[in-house]
């Protein structure tokens, strides 16, 4: 019974390095940063974040993969684009009444959405 039980240990210690191989690149780029966040919440002390990003961390591990990363990404764009529309109807509405205060405010909100929306259109690693 012993050596049946070393025998799938010694497997499985052989088998998880190949199956690491096999994750998708995106999900070991967020790992990756996951784990760098992880690093930085422990040296601040911050143990709630530090639990919450090792959670994350083994979600990634359990579920990561390409697909569902495309989907994350494909979501996030459909945000900031409709995140841009409002900063630019608002801007408009600023221009219409025509305080140079609002105005600058709404443009650098403007500018602001239109770079977490380029943030958001980059590809994912391959």
């Amino acid at each position: 019974m012993r050596s049946i039980l070393f025998g799938a240990v010694v497997l499985a210690l052989h088998a998880a390095p190949a199956l690491a191989t096999d994750a998708s690149p995106a999900c070991e780029a967020k790992r990756t940063n996951i784990e760098l966040q992880i690093d930085e919440a422990t040296k601040r002390g911050n143990s709630k974040e530090v639990a919450g990003l090792r959670k994350a961390l083994q979600a990634n591990k359990d579920h990561c993969t390409q697909a569902s990363l495309e989907k994350e990404r494909e979501k996030q764009i459909r945000q900031a684009e409709k995140k841009v529309q409002e900063r630019e109807k608002s801007l408009a509405e600023a221009e219409r009444k025509g305080d140079a205060k609002k105005i600058a405010n709404r443009k650098s909100k403007l500018e602001e959405a239109h770079s977490d929306l380029l943030e958001a259109e980059k590809p994912l690693p391959r």
